[in-house]
């Protein structure tokens, strides 16, 4: 897997991770929605760490700085 996600867009991720687990967590979303809504976060954190989303690379999007050599 070739990293194709960038810092800002990790950061935002995970920080959308934290927000939908704050809702469940305070029982501001329930039921079946909080669920996906936990889903959903934990595939953003996932992703995060491994510096891969696949959804981009069937779209070709690339967020990730390219190193000059």
């Amino acid at each position: 897997m070739k990293r194709n996600m960038g810092r800002i867009d990790k950061f935002v991720r995970v920080s959308l991770a934290v927000i939908a687990a704050l809702l469940v967590y305070f029982n501001v979303v329930q039921g079946t929605l909080a669920y996906v809504l936990l889903a959903v976060a934990a595939v953003f954190v996932l992703t995060s760490l491994i510096s891969f989303c696949p959804l981009y690379g069937l779209v070709g999007l690339n967020t990730c700085k390219v190193k000059k050599t």
